[in-house]
């Protein structure tokens, strides 16, 4: 396997370790910055840009006049590309935060919970709905302009509160391409991920994981939709498209190559799921990818 991290960015951020978070509020008529990933969680909002393509690990998706998204994950690469936005008017607001501000005892108390929870999710890339971004653009729009620092720290706080308690966010990059630790209130939810996670390059059979778990196949299909908003089937689906995706950026392995080392055993039907999950083929997926990508 012939893998080449060298084209990622690694942004260094001008946040330092006596500061609570970064922020940069700005117009601008273009996206120009390129791949990159870095350290500190972000919280970006984007305003007046529809035709925006946004890249969150192996997420795909043009965004229209109004988008937040939410990553913490360390090594999660993230573009947003002009594409085929006409925009000269765009308002972009980025604050950063380091991960040490909330994990410790502060994050551990009851009423940061909800904060903590959408924190860890936010692993693989959250993107907010427009209800959401409603609720919180008056603290956003005003937030570069607070004089008083204990006080933007404050409103900070609160944009996070407020948007931890909406259910109906969008998980972006699946968890196996953004190489995050799936968390469940269900031991035996969690039991089978790790199962598949170990063992999606090999057939997986409902009965040998029912097997596993001490239920019977019926009853953990239905458990495991319940409690985890998905048929294992998709799950498995979900999990090979990730490490596939992964492999289409990382490597020069061929497609035929992934498909079955992924445990994929037919190459149409991969091509033919890769695109209705993904929107591209894995070919367009890789080349789309990579131009995203510049050396450093």
């Amino acid at each position: 396997m012939n893998i080449n991290n060298n084209y990622i960015i690694r942004e260094i951020t001008p946040l330092s370790d006596k500061d609570c978070f970064y922020i940069a509020d700005r117009r601008k008529s273009e996206f120009t910055y390129p791949l990159h990933s870095h350290a500190e969680y972000e919280l970006n909002y984007i305003e007046n840009a529809p035709g925006v393509r946004r890249i969150v690990g192996d997420s795909v998706e043009t965004i229209g006049n109004y988008d937040l998204t939410l990553i913490s994950g360390a090594d999660l690469e993230h573009v947003w590309e002009q594409y085929k936005c006409e925009s000269k008017d765009i308002r972009e607001i980025t604050i950063q935060f380091s991960p040490d501000l909330f994990f410790g005892s502060f994050l551990g108390k009851n009423q940061f919970d909800s904060i903590r929870r959408m924190l860890e999710k936010a692993q693989t890339g959250i993107s907010f709905p427009m209800e959401a971004i409603m609720k919180v653009y008056p603290l956003l729009d005003t937030l570069s302009s607070e004089k008083e620092g204990f006080y933007a720290v404050i409103k900070f706080l609160t944009i996070l509160y407020e948007l931890s308690l909406f259910d109906n966010i969008h998980l972006l990059a699946s968890s196996s391409f953004a190489k995050s630790d799936e968390s469940s209130d269900s031991r035996r939810v969690l039991k089978i991920r790790q199962y598949i996670n170990t063992h999606y390059k090999e057939p997986i059979r409902l009965e040998e994981l029912a097997e596993l778990v001490g239920m019977t196949p019926v009853a953990l299909s239905r458990f495991f939709k319940i409690r985890s908003g998905k048929t294992i089937s998709d799950y498995l689906i979900d999990i090979r498209l990730g490490f596939a995706a992964r492999l289409l950026a990382d490597t020069t392995n061929s497609i035929s190559e992934i498909c079955y080392d992924c445990g994929f055993n037919n190459l149409s039907n991969f091509n033919r799921i890769f695109k209705k999950k993904k929107g591209c083929t894995p070919k367009e997926f890789r080349e789309n990818f990579r131009k995203t990508k510049q050396i450093f």
